[in-house]
């Protein structure tokens, strides 16, 4: 079955606002580096969402980034502090997930739950004004 790139960039934005309410839940209990995980992947999905609605290829976790970082903050749509709040986050992700003895404090993502939630309306408005 084939989706509309509309259905799949409002899929895609759904599931980035899911990502974000799981870590203000995961917050709660100070799980922080799954709250770093999910939102990373908050921004992932409303990029990708993005991307797709702009028929942007990307298939990988580097070229959603790059793509992200290409047509939204070099293309001067978005302010550079959030292409710094993607960065951030994927390399935040990586330490969590994949590196050992390397766990994420509240400090460095606590305040990062605004910024992300911004992010994604500010995309949302984008991909809205685009169609």
């Amino acid at each position: 079955m084939s989706y509309s790139k509309e259905e799949l960039a409002k899929y895609r934005i759904a599931r980035s606002k899911e990502s974000l309410e799981e870590a203000k839940i995961l917050s709660q209990s100070n799980h922080w580096n799954t709250v770093a995980n999910r939102l990373y992947y908050s921004c992932f999905y409303v990029a990708s969402a993005y991307l797709v609605i702009n028929k942007m290829e990307a298939s990988t976790h580097n070229g959603i980034k790059t793509g992200f970082n290409k047509e939204l903050i070099r293309g001067g749509k978005l302010d550079k502090r959030y292409g710094e709040l993607y960065n951030k986050l994927f390399n935040l992700r990586q330490d969590a997930d994949y590196r050992d003895y390397r766990d994420v404090s509240e400090r460095k993502v606590m305040p990062l739950i605004k910024d992300v939630e911004q992010l994604i309306n500010k995309v949302e408005s984008l991909i809205e004004e685009e169609r």
